[in-house]
């Protein structure tokens, strides 16, 4: 059997598609406001209870938040995207990474959750304080944390723009292009701020339980209407050994990698593996879990969306088999359009609107929690820290809301302001920053040994190292900078993921510094824990001795 003839774009609204995305858009905006019931504290007045939903979430509750806030709008755009332009080396390295990242995350995160389960720690910046006696260390966390977020939350409407794009939902009228971004934003927005983090923990179980329906049905129905498996993966292998069209000189991209491209593949999967546990909000959702145990439940069990994803990263390969076209509205070729435009020319128009509101839903799950994690950071570790020391758990909550309507603000500004690419670059280099935390938050909760210095000057020399290694990979295609994440690796002379490099030099860097540093006996800081807090659970007396008549903004006991 051939393949279906090329699609061509469509420019015209899929009413009965924008219709169904439409209402189970309006139907999780319901859900979202009411979570602010749901499970209900006494007051909302706490980042405890608005930034951490009271750190009572269960197994399944966790399970479906972090599997929202890892597995983004954004995944589902862009690793078929990739898959689609580049092959695997550039998409497929995101299934071996999750495998990867859950046995690294059954080892420490439980530790993350009892310390900060002891102290009342909010924050991964908020643990490197108490455990380094660093306000210096803790604001480099804090801002890298921010930094690398912002971007990614930008990513999140870029995804809902490439659903409504395909639907229909644009053109020239900057009016008629942008207004259902803002109304996105403004629903977003409102019920993040009355129901913090339990807003987004009710409706990731819609968003999962929709794109678990899309993916399964897709990848039955799909391969048949194009040919099947075999035909679906001999088109692949057919377009990635074709030449390049930014460098006839290379093949367009890798059907199999090739024995130069291991490291490539290789240091991006361990590199991510070892990153995406680090931005705050993975760290967030962590710690709106119950007890320790859910932490590691949840890394048995997570794996599934590991499966998932592989078949997502699949589809962008039936995608060359049917000759999906992604064409934007401007007329040019978009390959992040390339799934919403497969959904709409392969599914009857009602499933469509299905498969667009769950990656539009699928934005909004990680959008929330990301805008709540990065306004948990500065209000802890900026302004509480260096502006208000003295600030109450009232004035806390309320900065902390605030905050995350200007983060969302300013992650919509920068999609309706700036080249898409630009939000691309960032997220990449947001990944080789977040990395550089690793030293101070991971070998912490293991051992004191690293001096607090020396681990700034790390941190210091691995964003700086990294920054300039990724601005000088130039785009073959529009010959800007900051094109892509990989670059020779120093000494041997194999490309591989930036971040790993320059995590290997923060790490250099810290031992020696820190052997020179213990050497001449300066202050390494005082340690606010003990052994015995990276051991504790729920109903811990000790959490009661340590907090006092603030118990039970840790505890989440009444």
């Amino acid at each position: 059997m051939t393949a279906l003839a090329p699609t061509a774009a469509n420019t015209g609204v899929n009413g009965v598609a924008l219709t169904v995305l439409i209402v189970l858009f309006a139907l999780v905006t319901g859900i979202g406001f009411y979570a602010s019931r749901w499970r209900k504290a006494d007051s909302m007045e706490s980042l405890d209870e608005w930034g951490l939903g009271g750190r009572r979430f269960g197994t399944w509750v966790t399970w479906f938040l972090l599997g929202g806030d890892l597995y983004t709008a954004y995944t589902f755009v862009a690793v078929p995207a990739a898959m689609f332009a580049l092959g695997s080396v550039s998409g497929f390295f995101a299934v071996p990474y999750t495998i990867v990242l859950y046995p690294i995350i059954f080892i420490f995160m439980s530790r993350l959750w009892s310390v900060s389960h002891r102290h009342g720690y909010v924050t991964p910046a908020d643990f490197v304080k108490g455990r380094y006696g660093s306000r210096g260390l803790s604001l480099a966390v804090a801002i890298t944390g921010i930094l690398a977020t912002m971007p990614y939350i930008a990513l999140q409407l870029v995804g809902i723009q490439a659903v409504l794009e395909v639907a229909g939902v644009g053109g020239s009228n900057a009016l008629a292009k942008d207004l259902p971004l803002f109304i996105a934003f403004a629903l977003l927005a409102a019920y993040t701020y009355s129901s913090g983090l339990r807003a987004p923990a009710m409706i990731a179980f819609v968003k999962d339980a929709l794109i678990y329906l899309v993916i399964i049905v897709a990848v039955i129905y799909l391969p048949t209407k194009v040919g099947g498996w075999d035909h679906v993966f001999s088109a692949a292998e057919a377009k990635m050994a074709k030449p390049s069209v930014a460098n006839p000189a290379k093949p367009t991209g890798a059907f199999i990698p090739n024995s130069q491209q291991y490291w490539a593949y290789a240091t991006l999967a361990f590199g991510s593996a070892l990153a995406l546990f680090m931005y705050p909000h993975s760290i967030t959702a962590t710690l709106s879990s119950s007890s320790r145990n859910t932490i590691r439940r949840n890394a048995s069990i997570l794996p599934a969306y590991s499966f998932v994803l592989g078949l997502l990263a699949l589809l962008g390969w039936v995608a060359i088999a049917a000759g999906t076209k992604p064409i934007g509205l401007d007329g040019k070729p978009n390959a992040q359009l390339v799934i919403p435009q497969l959904f709409e020319d392969m599914f009857p128009s009602w499933f469509a609107g299905v498969a667009f509101a769950a990656v539009a839903i699928g934005a909004l799950v990680p959008a929330a929690i990301m805008s709540i994690a990065a306004a948990n950071t500065f209000t802890r570790n900026i302004y509480r820290d260096w502006i208000k020391p003295d600030a109450t758990h009232a004035q806390e909550a309320k900065v902390g809301k605030l905050v995350s309507l200007l983060v969302k603000a300013f992650a919509l500004v920068f999609v309706l302001t700036l080249d898409k690419q630009n939000a691309i670059n960032f997220q990449l280099l947001g990944g080789i920053w977040i990395l550089q935390t690793l030293p101070a938050i991971v070998f912490g909760l293991y051992t004191r040994w690293f001096h607090r210095w020396a681990l700034l000057g790390g941190w210091a020399v691995g964003m700086v190292y990294g920054t300039i290694a990724a601005y000088n990979v130039i785009n073959p295609t529009t010959k800007g900078h900051f094109g892509g994440s990989l670059a020779l690796i120093p000494m041997l002379g194999k490309m591989g993921y930036i971040a790993m490099t320059a995590f290997v030099i923060n790490l250099l860097i810290a031992i020696i510094a820190t052997l020179i540093l213990s050497a001449l006996k300066v202050d390494p800081g005082k340690d606010d824990t003990i052994k015995g807090d990276y051991f504790a659970d729920a109903g811990d007396p000790r959490v009661e001795k340590n907090l006092g008549m603030d118990a039970h903004l840790t505890t989440g006991t009444p």
